[in-house]
């Protein structure tokens, strides 16, 4: 384990200095945080990117295009969207597994804040064969088919809108460490394909939202689409950000970070830790470490306990099998396959790795403040 964070050889690609700080705290402690909120500078940074969004876009209905899940930052990004004046369209990927908390969440968020609102409903017979490829392939991304709708959704409704700005809750407060191996690019179609033709069961995807870079690049270049990372430029915490969405909107907190979503709840507290032996709380804790937000001692403390309560993992294999339509001896074995990582099935990382590094360095400024 890394002796400045919470890392440690879970992540199976982690590397260590002679001071046995990990490549990961060490990456973020010396880049990442430069792109963080700096008191005055990002205040004044954060006016000029909303005056970009506002004049982009001065005589449409909505302004941006902003995911809201029913977790806390997009929840939170809602919020500060509209203590800025900007004009949102709220989008939802519904895949089916939301819980009862995020669809509350989103209900009173949306219509507190007076955001127009619009679901994205996934075909569930593709998304439920693409959901089980991605168990049968055995690879951590059994989340990765979400993850490349989200993308496609946003810019679906992003161009039919003639909208230039996707806002985004993702931050370095607290996703600024989450290791490659843990979780692969959702936009390599190369690998999303390959997992579908080799364990799905032949059904295709004639009407899932696909996502890989030629997309990107079409929406970026030809589009003028960009997403920015507003939390990046606010002091943001966690906990402050639960207590006001909890006193002006009656937020409903359901625990963990993505637990918004019954199958996610179940893939990073359970999956993950039982077949990969990865806690992701450890990114978490590790980032709030780097950031101040926590003591390495109390992230030690809380790591002392599963991520899962045994008894409700239970009733949660129940659920999912059920609702995957397969039985819950099907979902034991599949759950029981050996591990695999991306870099098993063929991918285009290499090709990848260099054009978003050359994004960034021709186009993007602000680096890991705007994409």
């Amino acid at each position: 384990m890394c002796e400045r964070c919470v890392m440690d050889t879970s992540d199976v690609e982690i590397t260590f200095d002679e001071n046995g700080h990990c490549g990961h705290c060490s990456e973020f402690l010396s880049t990442r945080t430069l792109y963080q909120y700096h008191g005055e500078d990002s205040d004044i940074a954060l006016l000029g990117v909303i005056e970009d969004i506002k004049r982009a876009r001065r005589n449409g209905h909505f302004d941006c295009i902003i995911g809201v899940s029913g977790g806390i930052d997009s929840s939170y990004l809602a919020y500060i969207a509209k203590q800025k004046g900007l004009r949102p369209l709220a989008v939802h990927l519904d895949n089916g597994w939301d819980s009862e908390e995020a669809v509350l969440n989103i209900r009173n968020v949306t219509n507190k804040l007076g955001i127009d609102y619009e679901s994205y409903v996934l075909n569930w017979e593709e998304f439920r064969e693409l959901q089980l490829a991605f168990l049968k392939a055995s690879v951590p991304e059994a989340e990765t088919p979400t993850d490349v709708a989200i993308i496609a959704a946003l810019h679906h409704f992003a161009a039919k809108e003639g909208v230039k700005y996707i806002i985004s809750g993702g931050n370095l407060a607290t996703e600024g460490i989450l290791p490659k191996s843990w979780h692969y690019d959702a936009r390599d179609l190369k690998y999303f394909k390959h997992i579908q033709r080799s364990f799905g069961n032949g059904i295709g995807f004639k009407k899932f939202p696909t996502f890989g870079y030629k997309k990107e690049i079409f929406f970026k270049f030809f589009k003028g689409i960009r997403t920015i990372y507003p939390l990046n430029y606010v002091p943001y915490r966690k906990e402050d950000a639960i207590k006001v969405l909890e006193e002006e909107f009656d937020y409903k907190y359901y625990g963990r970070k993505h637990y918004e979503s019954r199958y996610t709840r179940f893939i990073q507290s359970y999956y993950l830790y039982e077949k990969f032996g990865i806690d992701y709380r450890r990114a978490t804790l590790s980032t709030q470490i780097c950031n101040g937000q926590i003591e390495r001692c109390e992230a030690l403390e809380k790591l002392k306990k599963k991520p899962y309560d045994a008894a409700e993992i239970e009733e949660e294999k129940d659920y999912i099998s059920k609702k995957l339509n397969i039985s819950r001896g099907e979902f034991e074995e599949i759950l029981a396959l050996p591990p695999n990582w991306y870099w098993d099935y063929p991918n285009d990382d290499t090709k990848l790795g260099y054009l978003y590094g050359a994004y960034r360095k021709l186009f993007n400024k602000e680096k890991l403040a705007s994409v």
